[in-house]
């Protein structure tokens, strides 16, 4: 199988000059250069750039022993973190829905008391518990809590000894929760101090929840390996990660708004989170950035499909093809009268194909800008590809749009108001 991912648009509406593409990668050339390179600026937070600092292959190895330990004896393992600390490990094993393994919950991406007491019920139907709290400097509230009160669900059920066999935790080492770690005999990973949470797929953060699920990490470093490469290689016109930041940039500057990601597969809605988080978080500063929102089809079609259609032209959209057929349903002949007999003995995966073709012609010639990447196919590797593809082209975007790439100062306003309400020292 072919497993190159690929990169098109179409522009009926003539809103980019022609050669403007190509003109604007060869200008930003520099930028590309000192991303590959390694821009001493941002040393202390591309710990994820070559891959093998934090996912080579003898970590991974490590990783999967310790995750074959928990698959061995785990009927659930509980995912405790938010954001970038729960985000890539969620959309893998969602969109993989591996079969031979515990039951994945997780918690500590909300406050919600009624979520919290819903997972404790459902945590009773299973004999064999364990939990991964990810925080790297065990700041956050919410993994913080839920922390708390999912360590005492087993102490209480297992006694203090077998609850610690029971209990990893991911975080920097000589943080609070390492020394938590070391003080109960907890089993500690490391969130590396040079990776951020929206970046931390290639690391423990993201790896380790994915072995335990039964992901194949090895395939999805090789995937980040293998598009390491080609970044690394492609010169700057044809590279693309630098032409998929510079299309956002130019599209920006003609006066869009917002990039809608439009996929035709329900098992890509979470990795279509990780990808709102991480444009967003990283690039939403100092008033500027495309706002990213997300279409999954056919479902949302249904939803805001006639907004796109016919109101206002504030987004270009980018959709994602998938090449290998993985599923048939063929609709089955039927007696009764239903009026759906000119789809008798189609398949269900051609049915889709031809809502997915339809809609990029429909919103390509209503005028919208639609790229399409083609990937092919929702496997542990392809993911590894997509995951270093979209960090990559995410970090060169927001050194077109003059922004750093790996802060967040935003995120603290609403801890600041919080934190006073509930009396924090």
């Amino acid at each position: 199988m072919d497993q190159t991912i690929t990169l098109s648009f179409v522009d009926k509406g003539g809103v980019l000059n022609p050669g403007e593409l190509e003109e604007r990668c060869r200008q930003a050339e520099p930028v590309l250069r000192r991303a590959v390179e390694g821009d001493p600026q941002y040393r202390d937070f591309t710990g994820w750039r070559t891959v093998d600092e934090h996912a080579g292959p003898d970590r991974v190895a490590f990783l999967q022993k310790e995750a074959d330990r928990v698959r061995k004896d785990a009927d659930a393992f509980v995912v405790i973190g938010i954001g970038g600390s729960n985000q890539s490990s969620r959309a893998a094993i969602k969109a993989l829905r591996p079969k031979d393994g515990p039951a994945i919950l997780w918690a500590g991406n909300t406050i919600s008391a009624c979520e919290m007491a819903r997972t404790l019920e459902e945590l009773d139907e299973y004999k064999s518990v364990y939990i991964d709290c990810i925080a790297k400097n065990f700041e956050t509230l919410e993994p913080g809590i839920a922390f708390r009160v999912l360590r005492q669900y087993l102490e209480k059920r297992y006694g203090e000894a077998e609850a610690a066999k029971r209990i990893f935790a991911t975080g920097t080492p000589g943080s609070t929760l390492h020394q938590l770690c070391k003080d109960h005999g907890y089993t500690f990973l490391t969130f590396p101090e040079r990776v951020g949470g929206r970046f931390s797929v290639l690391s423990d953060v993201g790896l380790f929840p994915m072995a335990v699920a039964g992901v194949d990490i090895a395939a999805v470093t090789a995937g980040m390996r293998q598009m390491r490469d080609r970044i690394f290689a492609e010169k700057a016109e044809e590279n693309i990660a630098l032409r998929y930041a510079v299309l956002r940039k130019l599209f920006l500057e003609k006066g869009y708004a917002l990039e809608m990601l439009s996929f035709f597969e329900p098992r890509l809605d979470y990795f279509a989170k990780w990808w709102v988080q991480t444009f967003a978080e990283s690039e939403g500063k100092e008033d500027t950035a495309l706002y990213p929102i997300v279409s999954s089809n056919s479902e949302d079609l249904h939803a805001v499909g006639q907004y796109v259609q016919q109101g206002r032209p504030i987004l270009f959209e980018t959709f994602l093809e998938i090449r290998a057929r993985d599923a048939s349903v063929i609709l089955p002949p039927e007696t009764k009268k239903d009026y759906f007999d000119y789809l008798t003995g189609k398949d269900f995966w051609d049915i889709n194909e031809a809502a997915r073709k339809g809609t990029f012609s429909a919103h390509s010639h209503r005028g919208i800008p639609c790229l399409c990447f083609s990937i092919p196919a929702i496997d542990a590797h392809t993911l590894g590809q997509l995951y270093y593809y979209f960090i990559f082209s995410c970090y060169l975007s927001c050194e077109l749009l003059g922004v750093n790439p790996f802060d967040q100062p935003g995120v603290e306003a609403y801890k600041h108001q919080m934190f006073a309400l509930l009396g924090k020292p």
